[in-house]
């Protein structure tokens, strides 16, 4: 079942992050990663064009409340984000009836392959099964992204199902694998 959060007056740290709620000066660390081509696309989203479009995203953001700002401890700059959303799963009878949230995530292409990924994700499994009270995340990706297939497994979810899944951005028909971790 879906519920609630709010997770604007959340800070989480690990090692070499900070998870918060995004702020309207994050703007150009956003736009600076989400203007790479083929960062957004591993997520399923296309790369944004303009500022303005990074800008309408981030106000987005900061009303939904779901959304965490990854920052680099080391140089103070946001350089992804995490967020918790409603999951696949609430429409499966195996799983409708747990408190569960699905966790997407996006990385700026200069710090993939460090393991902050799964620093990040498994930081945010810590809060949403100790603080949030959930029973179940899921956590899904596009058939070819195989990093992210590795920060799923490495943080210890467990394939489910193979779906299909329409990008309207792109107007294309493919595949998303679906994965569940429930709460130990």
């Amino acid at each position: 079942m879906d519920v609630s959060i709010d997770i604007s007056k959340t800070g989480i740290e690990t090692g070499r992050l900070i998870l918060r709620a995004w702020q309207e000066n994050d703007l150009n660390d956003f736009y600076e990663y989400a203007s790479v081509p083929g960062v957004g696309e591993m997520a399923g989203w296309e790369h944004h064009k303009s500022v303005d479009v990074s800008r309408g995203i981030l106000q987005s953001f900061m009303l939904a409340k779901d959304e965490f700002a990854i920052v680099y401890k080391e140089n103070s700059k946001v350089i992804g984000s995490l967020g918790l959303h409603k999951s696949w799963a609430n429409e499966d009878p195996d799983y409708a009836d747990l408190r569960l949230k699905d966790i997407g995530y996006v990385l700026a292409r200069a710090y993939w392959g460090q393991g902050l990924m799964v620093e990040a994700v498994k930081a945010v499994i810590e809060f949403c099964f100790h603080e949030l009270g959930l029973e179940a995340l899921t956590s899904g990706h596009e058939g070819s992204n195989n990093q992210s297939k590795r920060v799923i497994e490495k943080c210890g979810f467990r394939y489910v199902k193979t779906s299909e899944y329409y990008y309207e951005q792109f107007g294309l028909l493919t595949y998303s694998e679906r994965y569940i971790l429930l709460k130990p």
